[in-house]
């Protein structure tokens, strides 16, 4: 990827026509929305662009986010599943987006893999919202070096899974499952129209990393 300034960005800016942004420590100040964050929201779709907001929270908690805020949906659980509030698909029940064929055996096998990664990291924190989750298992990034990080993600990649990490919290979850596969999928079925260039990506975290590049 390259960086430019944003005074060299107009001519990007001009075609987009959808931005897709992580939530935690992107949208929020000190934990919190702002009534500037608020007001942009809905500047925004007045101007026919929406926001779609793409995060590796829980799915009950991207579900709330939708429907209180004026966006077109919520990726939750880094790329797992969808809340969308397009007019044929707001009443329904999130998509999942990965190939979970059995909810139960996954959370199941998700629990033992944590339950593995602790005997060798006792310190591990379970996150309290595994209750609402349905694709991934989470557990705090505080106090984890990157090496320990780098070795984790290691382990789950040799027991067949997936691995990353926020500035909030670590994730275990489907190989593949990411934000940016999580994205186009949304995108091939509530903007079909849509070009690459004309989708603005904000995030500040390594679980962004694959819908920033």
């Amino acid at each position: 990827m390259s960086l430019l300034p944003l005074s060299q960005l107009t001519p990007y800016i001009n075609d987009i026509r959808l931005i897709v942004s992580d939530v935690d420590g992107t949208l929020t100040r000190h934990e919190h929305f702002t009534p500037a964050l608020l007001t942009a929201i809905a500047q925004l779709k007045a101007c026919n662009i929406p926001v779609l907001l793409a995060t590796g929270r829980s799915a009950g908690w991207a579900d709330a986010l939708r429907y209180y805020l004026p966006v077109a949906g919520a990726i939750a659980e880094n790329g797992g599943l969808f809340w969308s509030n397009a007019p044929t698909h707001a009443e329904a029940s999130y998509q999942l987006l990965s190939p979970i064929s059995d909810a139960i055996t996954h959370r199941q096998a998700l629990a033992e893999a944590f339950a593995k990664l602790r005997q060798q990291y006792p310190n591990l924190r379970e996150a309290t919202d595994n209750a609402f989750r349905v694709t991934d298992w989470t557990f705090s990034v505080q106090g984890l070096s990157a090496e320990e990080l780098a070795a984790i993600a290691s382990q789950c990649a040799a027991w067949g899974w997936g691995f990353t990490y926020s500035n909030v919290q670590c994730h275990i979850g489907p190989l593949g499952q990411n934000k940016a596969h999580g994205i186009w999928q949304a995108i091939q079925q509530d903007f079909p129209h849509l070009q690459p260039h004309q989708v603005l990506t904000i995030g500040d975290s390594p679980n962004d990393v694959a819908m920033l590049n």
